[in-house]
């Protein structure tokens, strides 16, 4: 029948039945007398309406009419018949699909009894160009009514969604495989686990940070692994989430294979079930180390602020003793020199001025460790400066500790100052002492070594000379050693030190560039480590002190400045008993007034710490006048910026033989 044969010999109309297609033309061609339908004269309305509907559609559609869902179909639906097309055509839909009929038939009951159905997606293998391919669709069955609302039939109109579900497919597979990757190659552990304690997959990281083969860690509760003080914390979080649904946080240990113990931060999140739950493991040793590494910086930084704040106030008050003692040395030196008094008060001078030296060399060292000692830094040897100390060393250790020196082979020269050197390496000795009240051994030694990385003197990279003096005495605890460079401090009891030995040596090493460690444990002994920067000099002979004429020679005209009323008539006594007209200044400024006054002197000695015009400033000033000058700046100690190295200084407190000595380097006697 075709499409000019839509109307029936009778007249009837039939053009419901035109167009199609292919399959339109067999719905027309086919004897439905035959069938449960009837000729299509006969079909009802409601029938001739969704055939008229489905055959002129471009997508597929079927019709299931009457109770055992006589099909027709249209153009559309045909591929999805595949080898069934076109005998399917008229066949009841559950004869044509048997291998569907389990789950087809609830459905359509469901439609029958007036209840649309939907199914988002079958999947059928169609044949298509090429080979059968696989193909997915989304149907929808609505029940067809009579007029009196009874459900005659069904209506399906479907769409297919192959191209959406295969990409779907895809991505979901893109995303697996991705999971995967990261499951294998992430730098974190990754675990899924339940909360009754076990662990059902583990990623490769936890080998890799741990050691622990994955079926170890499969079979062994998770428990097993914390370290037994993070247990509790452990287990509490674990639970909190259980009960909250929540993901939560928190750090423990967990054991390596080799018996250590690794710090991990765990992220941890519930999964819907309420059983199991996804674990995020992150290896916190590097973290940890950092932050070790920051609290010892910040540690450094305090102790070093402390020292500062300490050195601030000592070498503050060292510098008034010194001009104290000044005028008290130069007049005892006095005394002495002119043999003043009977034996007996020569006896008390020469009592008073030792007095004297003792605290001037108490001042030292606290200048030493507020690092404002002005030192003399030179190449010394420190195999002949040790081996030359050995008797002295020896002598006030006692008879009960065994001395012995260990310097190496072809060792360069230190830089240092010799003579606070000795000082240092004599008051560690006597430390040492203290420490082996039985007796013992006391080893005094130096090598060369290198500091390559982070040292806990906060050294510099490079070369250095290690100077160490070691006891097998009772050593320290951590608490001792963290306050044993802090001046004062004493373990010894009252009268029984200064406690500036150690001080004394640490602002020493400090000040030349070095540093000092400590390396102890009680009943262990102690080794204190004086690091010295390798000299780029060689070693010299040592300037020999001048042997002066006692009877002074006139010398002409000192300019001496000090604002210290004390110190300035001491310093004039001794100028004077040299050979110098002396003409004084309480300031830099009212120097320079005697100079526009008219005094033209042949040397310059100056203070360097005055209000207003140092020392330093006046000479520069003084030099524009009087270019050929000599000058000597006298001073407590070096300020941090220091006095420039082409003027000659005198530390204070001195004696008349050590002013002489430095004014005959800077303004000889002429012969």
């Amino acid at each position: 029948m075709n499409d000019s044969a839509a109307t029936t010999d009778c007249g009837q109309d039939m053009h419901f039945l035109s167009g199609g297609g292919m399959t339109g033309a067999l719905v027309r061609a086919t004897d439905w007398s035959a069938t449960p339908l009837g000729t299509p004269q006969s079909w009802p309305q409601p029938l001739k309406t969704l055939v008229a509907l489905m055959l002129s559609a471009d997508q597929p559609m079927f019709i299931g009419w009457g109770d055992d869902h006589i099909l027709l179909y249209n153009d559309r639906y045909a591929p999805m018949l595949a080898d069934r097309h076109p005998a399917a055509l008229g066949r009841p839909f559950l004869d044509v699909w048997p291998e569907i009929r389990s789950n087809i038939a609830p459905l359509f009951a469901k439609v029958s009894a007036g209840e649309p159905v939907h199914m988002d997606d079958i999947e059928l293998m169609l044949d298509r160009p090429g080979r059968p391919r696989e193909a997915h669709f989304a149907f929808s069955y609505t029940p067809v009514r009579d007029a009196a609302g009874a459900v005659i039939g069904l209506f399906c109109a479907c769409v297919e969604t192959t191209e959406q579900i295969l990409a779907e497919r895809a991505r979901r597979e893109a995303e697996a495989s991705e999971r995967n990757r990261l499951w294998v190659l992430s730098e974190d552990m990754l675990a899924r686990a339940d909360f009754a304690g076990r662990m059902a997959a583990v990623n490769p990281a936890w080998t890799r940070v741990l050691g622990w083969p994955e079926a170890h860690l499969l079979a062994t509760p998770y428990v097993d692994f914390m370290h037994p003080d993070d247990v509790g914390v452990t287990l509490d979080a674990i639970e909190a989430m259980s009960k909250t649904g929540h993901p939560t946080r928190f750090q423990n240990r967990i054991a390596t294979m080799e018996g250590a113990w690794t710090p991990i931060g765990w992220t941890v999140s519930p999964e819907p079930d309420g059983v199991n739950f996804i674990a995020i493991g992150r290896d916190l040793s590097d973290d940890k180390a950092r932050e070790n590494e920051l609290l010892q910086t910040q540690e450094a930084l305090r102790q070093s602020q402390k020292l500062e704040s300490m050195g601030q106030l000592t070498g503050g008050v060292a510098h008034d003793f010194n001009n104290l003692l000044t005028p008290i040395i130069g007049s005892l030196d006095l005394l002495m020199r002119r043999g003043l008094g009977n034996d007996r008060e020569r006896r008390l001078i020469d009592g008073a001025l030792q007095s004297a030296e003792r605290a001037k060399t108490l001042v030292q060292r606290l200048l030493a460790f507020a690092r404002r000692q002005p030192l003399q830094p030179r190449a010394v040897a420190l195999d002949d400066l040790v081996e030359g100390m050995a008797g002295l060393v020896s002598s006030t250790i006692g008879p009960k500790i065994y001395l012995r020196i260990a310097i190496a082979d072809n060792l360069p020269p230190a830089k240092a100052d010799a003579n606070q050197l000795e000082m240092a390496i004599l008051n560690l000795s006597v430390n040492a002492r203290d420490a082996m009240p039985a007796g013992g051994d006391l080893t005094i030694s130096a090598s060369c070594t290198s500091v390559r990385g982070q040292h806990p003197a906060g050294l510099r990279l490079g070369h250095y000379i290690r100077l160490s003096v070691a006891d097998t005495g009772v050593g320290m605890d951590e608490a001792t050693q963290a306050r044993a460079i802090e001046p004062f401090f004493s373990t010894k009891g009252i009268g029984k030190g200064t406690g500036l030995g150690l001080s004394m040596a640490h602002g020493l090493a400090a000040q030349l560039g070095g540093g000092l460690t400590i390396r102890s444990a009680l009943g262990e002994g102690t080794t204190v480590d004086l690091w010295l920067p390798i000299s780029p000099d060689m070693v010299g002979d040592d300037d020999k002190v001048l042997m002066l004429p006692r009877a002074p020679m006139a010398r002409g005209t000192a300019l001496l400045v000090d604002d210290e009323d004390l110190v300035r008539m001491s310093t004039a006594d001794m100028l004077n008993d040299l050979g110098y007209d002396v003409v004084e200044a309480g300031s830099a400024e009212e120097a320079l007034q005697l100079i526009e006054g008219g005094v033209v002197p042949a040397i310059l000695v100056t203070d360097h710490l005055m209000p207003g015009m140092n020392g330093e400033e006046l000479a520069r000033s003084l030099r524009t006048r009087l270019p050929e000058i000599p000058v000597l700046i006298v001073s407590g100690y070096a300020e941090a910026e220091g006095i420039a190295p082409d003027l000659p200084r005198l530390t204070k407190p001195f004696r008349n033989a050590e002013l002489a000595d430095r004014l005959e380097r800077i303004h000889p006697l002429q012969p």
